[in-house]
């Protein structure tokens, strides 16, 4: 007897009941799997980009939008500083690095960042072709921005206003490309990177807001000119590392009480945001267990209404020979189908989220999320799986043992 093409069978009778518990399980596990996931690739994402940078300082204002428009590039900066005050950081004893950083262009984009050759040492970023900017109005493009904007060593371009696409263009100012990075894995590989003067440069002629535009609106405040004198340059923030742990201690009070600046805490702001984060994909998890759940539940009461229909059918079996071991393990084997379709069903479904979650990062803030392996809480997944299952099929299954086989013939 071939309890698996007799499972097989048993189940394609079945169909209506059969897919209904298989898409229940589906559903369930691909929810956990996409969350599981995405997860695990946005906490690399963030540890990553994050990695050595102790603090963060930029005009006042929300210290959660600081830190990803600072570091991870995905928000409106809060406003310009005065490059005096942030050099001045250099001076204190606990400042081991000040790394700073000018925004407000983009091209196609990407966004366009002023900054020194710290910042490229700090990711570890390496030149794949050219050389390093060292001039005004030269840039090294990152590995993603190089090959979207297909832009070429050598090659010119006006950059956008703004830190989208849509931006006047500053055509009378042309920058140069000079270099291409290698791929880092970091923030580096979107962004288009140049020295502090070309953004200066770039901005010098205008240095009123533009028309219709108020003097202190917030979401214009990045895009400001640069004044003419050396002593009232600005820059829009800047990325500190300490020498030790007495820094963090003293250094971000300081400057929130004695500065015109703010100091946002990296490690602080990113545990607030994925504690806030984690309320929704809490939520999510519970209710992928409810729906796994209702399937196990979908598949106790399909085995159930089976084994009734068919007790003649099972009768009859055991009368020509069949033990009813093997009839229950006939139904256990059902019960595993069906969870192994519904695992590898849901493992296939969450890889189709990521990719669509991943195509939007892509496009909105040129993230890539594309990695498809499989990690190791799904294999736990799979077990979880293959008992729920067996559960739900060993339940309704202990009535062979029950059967009365003469009663059941007779009565058909």
């Amino acid at each position: 007897m071939n309890l698996l093409k007799i499972s097989l069978a048993n189940l394609k009778e079945k169909k209506l009941n059969s897919f209904l518990s298989a898409m229940l399980l589906t559903l369930g596990i691909g929810m956990i799997s996409l969350l599981l996931l995405l997860n695990k690739q946005l906490d690399e994402q963030f540890r990553r980009n994050i990695k050595g940078i102790d603090m963060v300082v930029g005009a006042k204002g929300s210290p959660l939008q600081l830190i990803l428009s600072s570091i991870y590039q995905i928000d409106a900066p809060t406003g310009n500083v005065p490059l005096s005050e942030v050099n001045s950081l250099k001076r204190n004893p606990f400042i081991k690095n000040v790394i700073p950083l000018s925004m407000g262009d983009n091209y196609h984009g990407f966004r366009i960042v002023g900054t020194t050759t710290k910042y490229v040492d700090h990711f570890q970023a390496k030149i794949a072709e050219g050389s390093m900017f060292s001039q005004p109005m030269e840039v090294v493009l990152g590995s993603k921005a190089a090959k979207n904007s297909a832009l070429k060593i050598g090659d010119t371009f006006a950059s956008s206003h703004g830190l989208d696409s849509d931006g006047d263009a500053h055509n009378d100012k042309k920058y140069k490309v000079v270099g291409i990075f290698e791929p880092t894995g970091s923030v580096v590989d979107q962004l288009v990177l140049t020295n502090l003067e070309s953004v200066w440069e770039i901005h010098e002629h205008a240095e009123a807001p533009a028309a219709g535009v108020k003097e202190n609106d917030p979401a214009h405040e990045e895009d400001m000119a640069e004044p003419h004198h050396e002593d009232e340059k600005q820059v829009t923030s800047a990325l500190i590392q300490f020498r030790n742990p007495m820094g963090l201690i003293t250094i971000p009070r300081q400057i929130n009480e004695n500065t015109s600046m703010q100091a946002a805490l990296p490690s602080i702001e990113i545990n607030r945001l994925f504690s806030l984060l984690g309320v929704g994909i809490d939520t999510l998890r519970v209710l992928a267990l409810v729906i796994i759940v209702i399937a196990g539940v979908s598949v106790f009461i399909s085995l159930y209404s089976s084994l009734k229909e068919r007790k003649y059918e099972m009768a009859l079996m055991l009368s020509m020979g069949a033990t009813r071991t093997k009839l229950f393990l006939m139904l256990l084997m059902e019960g595993l189908l069906l969870a192994v379709t519904g695992y590898l069903a849901g493992i296939i479904l969450s890889r189709a989220g990521l990719w669509l979650f991943g195509r939007a990062a892509e496009q909105d803030f040129h993230y890539s999320i594309r990695e498809f392996n499989v990690l190791p809480e799904e294999i736990y997944l799979l077990a979880g799986a293959l008992i729920l299952g067996l559960l739900a099929a060993a339940l309704p299954s202990l009535g062979i043992y029950r059967l009365n086989i003469s009663r059941t013939l007779a009565e058909e």
